[in-house]
């Protein structure tokens, strides 16, 4: 009888120390699954405006998950299109200053949805040592850039949207102002040497002394002048700085012409409002970290709010061209 206790008793104690083992082994991988699991390398493509909202985007997110290493390559958004369906360039994420970028130049062979997300408007970014620095207004600053020996300059058009949307801008503002001529005087006044690959490049012009004004978009102007005082930035009408739906057919009638995606061909771009996007090209090679990027970037509470911070617009809500090939993971972002 004492014996057959004492078995029992045994087998007893072996049953819960095998059921703690259990349940040990089931509260780790449950802390696994809260978030820091994934490993690896995030390879993005982005447009060089969005570089400072971007670098919070890194951070935070490398924050979150200490062993991804989020790589990124800011540039004029065709030309970084282009490495995708030109160079084969594993991306695993492209984000474009222009969403027709990726409606044009991507998809459908490169990519299959492209999500719009953020907006934008033209502005002009000077230092305050730029010529007529306090004279330069939203209403005379065309008077004032074409004078004799003052020095502006925009970013190339065939590689960044900024670049033909300041040629668009200097269309609207000949036939917003009535005076005839003006869009011609504007490029005759702005020699090759002031048109740079890459908007932000332009920056640097300023700050040296090389320019004495830029266009940009206003969230570029926003963030360099808070980390320099001596840049400034006026802002422009409406009914030019491509910044509101209200204008968008009035938009429509500035255009102009730009590589297309073969050699001698050509595509004709017209004026319409700011709008960023992005997409998951297929020459990635890590969706699963992809996903994930994106589902913290549209979280109101975390990415768009890093943006907002960044001074970087976004929009009231998300809209995707081809949304029924989004990832399951990301199909709630328009519902």
């Amino acid at each position: 009888m004492f014996k057959k206790k004492n078995l029992w008793l045994i087998i007893l104690m072996l049953g819960v120390l095998i059921l703690g083992g259990c349940n040990d082994q089931d509260t780790s991988n449950d802390s696994k699954t809260e978030g820091n699991q994934l490993e690896g390398k995030l390879v993005i493509y982005h447009a060089g405006s969005l570089t400072v909202p971007f670098e919070s985007l890194e951070e935070a997110f490398e924050a979150k998950y200490p062993k991804v290493d989020v790589i990124r390559t800011p540039g004029g958004s065709r030309t970084i299109a282009r490495k995708v369906t030109e160079l084969g360039d594993a991306v695993d994420i492209l984000c474009s200053a222009d969403y027709t970028v990726i409606d044009t130049l991507v998809m459908p062979e490169f990519a299959n949805w492209n999500a719009l997300f953020a907006e934008n408007s033209m502005v002009i970014v000077y230092s305050k040592h730029s010529q007529y620095a306090d004279e330069i207004t939203s209403e005379n600053w065309y008077e004032v850039l074409t004078r004799k020996g003052v020095n502006y300059g925009h970013s190339d058009p065939n590689a960044d949207p900024c670049g033909y949307r300041s040629v668009l801008l200097w269309q609207l503002a000949e036939n917003h102002y009535g005076i005839e001529g003006l869009n011609a005087k504007l490029l005759e006044n702005c020699p090759k040497k002031n048109v740079r690959a890459k908007a932000v490049e332009l920056i640097a012009m300023l700050e040296t002394g090389a320019l004495d004004y830029a266009f940009e978009y206003e969230s570029v102007g926003m963030q360099h002048a808070k980390k320099n005082p001596d840049l400034m930035y006026i802002k422009l009408p409406k009914e030019i700085n491509l910044s509101s739906i209200e204008y968008k057919e009035n938009y429509a009638k500035s255009t102009i012409d730009l590589d297309g995606q073969a050699p001698g061909e050509f595509i004709t771009k017209k004026g319409q409002p700011i709008v960023y996007s992005l997409t998951m090209p297929n020459t990635g090679k890590n969706n699963e970290i992809a996903i994930e990027f994106l589902k913290f970037l549209f979280d109101k509470e975390q990415g768009l709010r890093l943006l907002e911070e960044a001074g970087q617009p976004v929009l009231d809500n998300i809209k995707v061209f081809g949304s029924e090939n989004l990832p399951t993971e990301l199909q709630y972002i328009v519902k």
